[in-house]
């Protein structure tokens, strides 16, 4: 049986994890994930274990959802002591070093007055030495800038903090990755592994091409027990479906959220994979309806619901490249996606607005993205500009309208869009539900709620539509799809605001001959 040709199953998922909990790109870039595990993860797990019967009650309650509870039943806070015990004992360096970097932006603020900042150097914490810059803007004021790459090579990145969990596609609502770590569980393969090891590539790579028990099991580093539940991950047939690829002329496929497949018979291009696994649901495309090869996936931000990590694993060895935005390069809120994605094994190129990258039978260009940040110093966004089989498409997804000038030298520079794909989140998440955590001043509930992590609404998205003079538009689904509920943890109703503006744009769009729809479920367009 170790020898026979199998494949993967095509619902089995994984979970990555980083002392338990879900891994996204700010808990596993090393100034951020200290931050977080310091500020917030682990003062959340002990305030569970003051009233867990309190955040079990919260995690069911539907008005609550999407908050910081943790969702683990009263009869397992054992295991969550343990985990706490563990965080203590082996990252004391993790949260010493956030600890250092707030008494260092505490001193800066309360030092740097203008004057020479030499003087400041040597008051900084030990933690830090070597790992940042103190700078000036052309106002006076002071900020930190992280060495970001040598952080990565200090003791502030810890690599066996990284496991994977292994399992079939529940198929129901998995608990809320920023708020419950998970444990162990006997129908769950458990991997203290890192990301980048690649045992992983080779594993999922068998959705495609046929291996052997006995190779994964070597890949993987397996035990007896270990390779037992792997064995019930594989199966005798390929998956595949037959009509991935294509042969002539060019097609969209629309994945879910904001993850199209764009492809002609010479290359495909994926945006923000996030890709549903559970083969029992209808009205979606799954994992294997990606086509066998992908040439370019482009990232669009670092948000949680736009480079996914638990999708980007299971596609590693099939991707040319990935294409992210380049970062500010050293500021707290902005960390380097391409450095988080090399660090876990995966190619990556970073773009510039209106950099190009080619690909056999087209080229993508990075395009501005405005907002969305809570008006935070983030650059490491980038909307995108496709062109493949005679066709522009514009890849916006949360960049808002808030300004559509900027929409009006994207057309000078390249030209009419054919199609545009735009997200409408217009009232979303407060500053402090994705930030807290690296927020070393305080601000008020009020300041929070006025900066929002919002998209375009109607009038917005309606000028950007105007400003490129697209014929068609299309709106992603926004956290609606019950698939990705542990991930977004949205709640609409039909009369949410965000649905509201929706209904305004689709009006305004068959007012002015524009071509519209709000996606939900699978979408195609052919040509």
């Amino acid at each position: 049986m170790s020898e026979q040709q199998r494949f993967l199953r095509p619902n089995v998922i994984i979970e990555p994890l980083v002392d338990g909990f879900y891994a996204w790109h700010h808990t596993v870039a090393p100034v951020q994930a200290a931050m977080n595990l310091a500020f917030l993860q682990l003062p959340m797990l002990e305030s569970y274990l003051q009233a867990p019967q309190v955040h079990e009650a919260a995690s069911s309650n539907p008005d609550l959802r999407g908050g910081y509870f943790v969702n683990i039943p009263e009869a397992r806070s054992g295991e969550v002591r343990e985990l706490v015990n563990a965080i203590k004992r082996d990252r004391a360096h993790m949260l010493r070093f956030a600890e250092a970097i707030s008494e260092a932006e505490a001193l800066v603020r309360q030092e740097a007055n203008g004057f020479d900042l030499t003087p400041l150097y040597p008051k900084l914490p030990s933690e830090l030495g070597g790992l940042v810059e103190i700078a000036y803007d052309t106002e006076n004021q002071a900020t930190l800038r992280f060495m970001e790459p040598i952080v990565y090579k200090s003791r502030a990145y810890m690599e066996d903090r990284q496991s994977v969990q292994i399992s079939i596609e529940p198929g129901y609502e998995r608990p809320f990755i920023l708020s419950t770590p998970r444990l162990s569980s006997p129908d769950v393969l458990d991997l203290r592994i890192p990301f980048r090891h690649p045992g992983l590539q080779e594993l999922f790579q068998a959705r495609v091409r046929p291996t052997t028990l006995a190779r994964l099991r070597e890949a993987l580093e397996l035990d007896d027990d270990q390779a037992r539940q792997l064995d019930g991950l594989l199966t005798d047939e390929c998956s595949q479906s037959p009509d991935r690829h294509i042969e002539s002329g060019g097609r969209v496929r629309y994945f879910g959220h904001a993850c199209l497949a764009i492809q002609s018979p010479e290359a495909t291009v994926l945006t923000d994979p996030f890709v549903n696994a559970d083969t029992n649901s209808t009205g979606r495309f799954l994992f294997n309806d990606l086509p066998d090869h992908i040439d370019v996936i482009l990232i669009t931000h670092g948000h949680q619901d736009h480079i996914v990590l638990e999708t980007l694993l299971q596609l590693r060895g099939r991707v040319g490249t990935i294409v992210v935005p380049r970062s500010s390069r050293g500021n707290l809120c902005d960390p380097s996606l391409g450095l988080y994605l090399r660090h876990l094994g995966l190619p990556v190129t970073e773009v510039d607005d209106f950099d190009e990258v080619q690909f056999p039978g087209g080229k993508v260009t990075a395009t501005p993205f405005l907002g969305e940040q809570a008006d935070l110093d983030i650059r490491g966004k980038s909307t995108y500009w496709v062109e493949m089989a005679g066709r522009s498409i514009f890849v916006g997804a949360d960049s808002s309208g808030i300004d559509p000038r900027l929409y009006r030298y994207i057309r000078g520079e390249l030209g009419t869009a054919d199609m545009a794909f735009l997200g409408m989140e217009c009232d979303g998440a407060p500053l402090t539900w994705l930030y807290q955590a690296l927020l070393t001043k305080p601000v008020t509930k009020k300041m929070s709620d006025s900066r929002k992590l919002s998209g375009s609404n109607a009038e917005q998205a309606g000028a950007i539509v105007t400003e490129l003079g697209v014929g068609e538009a299309y709106i992603y689904a926004m956290g609606e799809e019950d698939w990705l509920g542990h991930v977004m943890a949205t709640s609409y109703t039909p009369d949410s605001f965000q649905l509201k503006q929706i209904e305004i744009f689709l009006a305004w769009c068959a007012d002015n001959g524009v071509k519209a729809e709000h996606l939900l479920g699978q979408r195609e367009w052919r040509w």
